[in-house]
């Protein structure tokens, strides 16, 4: 989502905030703007398009003040123009917004009707002319903002500049991320730690409600009663800035650490020497819960559908399984004696959030999955269960995709053990297919020059469809997905058995069929469906293990021959190929693959 930089400086703050900024392409935008104090007067420069057009601008009319605000923005009202951009400004004062201000309207219509007028098509803009409104009936700024805060609801992160302020930067944070860093004679706001990198390790996380007021002597927080609270001071892991080194894009250098960083995860969960799973701190007695429910969205959710399989599996739990965005809203019954897994790479997802929320709030213990040790899911949930997938800067999800799967694999195996369902020596034969994973993943990459082949057919598809059973079934849905998000190409993921229930009828001599084929107990199954696919003239795109193509027995357009696999955790593996597919499609087609049209790494609105 939308990026945010504030710095309180000793010198011209400009070119650092568009290096800091630099850091937060990774979420996703199409315009970016900054804003300084200029001998207590407020600049703004802001362009569409890339960071590379603001710096464009910046050379040509440089920026020399000491405080300023600085802004990646991706477009949720308005189009992504330059009068769109941020910062926005009101008389004395200028914005950064990330967040949805939902009645944007009905402040915009009272605004309207005292004589405002508007510069622009966002709800952003209100946050300007709210506080704007407050400073009119004589309040000074924190009073302002304070005043403004209980007139607005959403979710947003906001920071705040004023004319003849150049000591002073105030931030909110409400649904939305915002994190304070505290540094020599300066001082720091940002979106998160990356982005306070370049400036210090020191970093406070505003909680749900809080608001801050901030000086070159320090900051001070407030709660959403106005009450003064403290937040702990902490050193951040987000000082490291990811490279692409020698690899075109971040999502294939992603793509490429998958079995290190797996490995990583693996050895956060498991004793290699003992084989035994290292002890785990379950908010709840596994023996005692009636069900799991899980929450995520897109790939986080086809991550916890594979552990949906898993957990039924190996604990023989009832597991309920849903995307956030429908969770928060259809009222569902929480089950006290339960135990809610939310899965989220960036621990900000707003909708897992509710959701998260909502089930604390009816008694639910809760685990978080998460990719950053410091989010806000990872604070609020009783238990967080960390992937150690490090970074993660392409906006298409790889690494913590597989780092997400081995984390499901070891919970599920856990809850399996302590529930009595598998004994030792299950443990001990499971956990030795799970950390073969890794070196597997190794053989799979090999498969790079075979996937770049086949996407070379796949790029002039107009529609593609993935099959698989089981837990190949997620990784199906995880192809279509990578595939639409890259090359904008329409795919559709499909359980293999619902083949005649409907996809049939789009099968003809234009149509790839991706099938997901490991050689589990599904496999002959999933035969007969590729014969299916055969006999009605599709082109049937196999990826299986090195025999599969063979044991199929029809006529195979490509087929990615994988490493032979255990028949529990395929999909941490079978990942790969279509992730990689994905990509080179898209690289064949000319698109990026870092930053693809309308998507943010980040979902921090709905």
């Amino acid at each position: 989502m939308c990026g945010i930089v504030g710095v309180l400086g000793t010198g011209p703050v400009a070119d650092s905030i568009v290096d800091a900024l630099k850091r937060l392409e990774y979420r996703g935008y199409d315009s970016a703007g900054i804003a300084t104090l200029e001998n207590g007067k407020l600049e703004r420069r802001r362009a569409e398009g890339k960071l590379r057009n603001l710096a464009a601008k910046l050379v040509a009319a440089p920026l020399y003040g000491a405080i300023g605000i600085g802004h990646t923005r991706w477009a949720t009202h308005g189009k992504p123009t330059e009068s769109n951009a941020h910062p926005h400004a009101a008389s004395g004062l200028a914005v950064v917004h990330n967040g949805i201000i939902e009645n944007f309207k009905a402040l915009r219509e009272e605004l309207g009707a005292k004589g405002y007028g508007f510069a622009t098509e966002t709800d952003s803009e209100i946050a300007a002319l709210v506080v704007e409104d407050e400073l009119a009936s004589g309040k000074t700024p924190p009073e302002a903002v304070f005043a403004a805060l209980k007139r607005m609801r959403g979710a947003f992160a906001l920071v705040y500049i004023f004319e003849g302020q150049d000591n002073l930067l105030i931030g909110a944070r409400q649904g939305a991320p915002l994190a304070i860093g505290y540094g020599e004679g300066e001082m720091y706001l940002g979106s998160d730690a990356l982005a306070l990198a370049p400036f210090t390790d020191r970093v406070a996380y505003l909680e749900e409600g809080d608001w801050v007021v901030v000086t070159r002597a320090g900051a001070e927080v407030r709660d959403a009663s106005g009450k003064v609270v403290q937040r702990r001071i902490q050193r951040s892991a987000g000082s490291l800035l990811a490279e692409k080194g020698n690899y075109r894009h971040f999502m294939a250098k992603e793509i490429h650490e998958q079995p290190e960083v797996v490995g990583h995860t693996l050895a956060h969960y498991v004793d290699m020497a003992a084989m035994r799973l290292k002890p785990f701190d379950w908010p709840a007695d596994p023996k005692s819960l009636a069900r799991v429910t899980i929450i995520g969205c897109g790939t986080a959710y086809m991550a916890g559908l594979v552990g949906k399989y898993w957990i039924e599996r190996f604990a023989r739990l009832p597991v309920e399984i849903d995307v956030a965005s429908e969770y928060r809203y259809r009222d569902a019954p929480v089950d006290r004696n339960g135990l809610t897994i939310v899965i989220s790479q960036s621990g900000e997802t707003a909708d897992t959030l509710a959701s998260l929320r909502y089930v604390k709030e009816h008694g639910s213990k809760t685990i978080g999955v998460v990719n950053v040790p410091d989010s806000s899911i990872a604070r609020l949930t009783d238990v967080a269960a960390p992937t150690l997938a490090g970074p993660e800067i392409g906006v298409a999800s790889t690494k913590a995709f597989t780092c997400q799967l081995a984390t499901m694999a070891a919970l599920a195996i856990g809850l399996g053990r302590a529930r009595g369902v598998i004994d030792e020596a299950d443990e001990a034969e499971l956990l030795a297919e799970l950390v073969a994973s890794p070196g597997l993943l190794a053989e799979a990459l090999k498969l790079e020059p075979a996937a770049e082949k086949l996407a070379r057919a796949i790029a002039h598809a107009r529609d593609v469809l993935y099959l698989g059973r089981g837990t190949s079934y997620p990784v199906a849905l995880e192809g279509a997905l990578k595939l639409k998000e890259l090359s904008y190409i329409h795919a559709e993921g499909y359980a293999a058995g619902e083949l005649k229930h409907g996809p049939i009828a789009l099968i003809d001599e234009d149509m790839p069929v991706v099938v997901i084929a490991p050689h589990d107990s599904v496999f002959e199954k999933t035969v007969s469906n590729m014969q299916e696919v055969a006999a009605r003239g599709g082109r049937l795109i196999l990826i299986g293990e090195r025999h599969a193509a063979e044991e199929a027995a029809v006529e195979i357009e490509h087929f990615l021959a994988m490493p032979d696999v255990g028949p529990n955790f395929a999909p941490i593996v079978y990942a790969v190929p279509v992730q990689m597919l994905a990509y080179h499609t898209a690289v064949i087609m000319g698109k990026d693959a870092d930053q693809p049209r309308n998507l943010a790494k980040s979902v921090t609105v709905e």
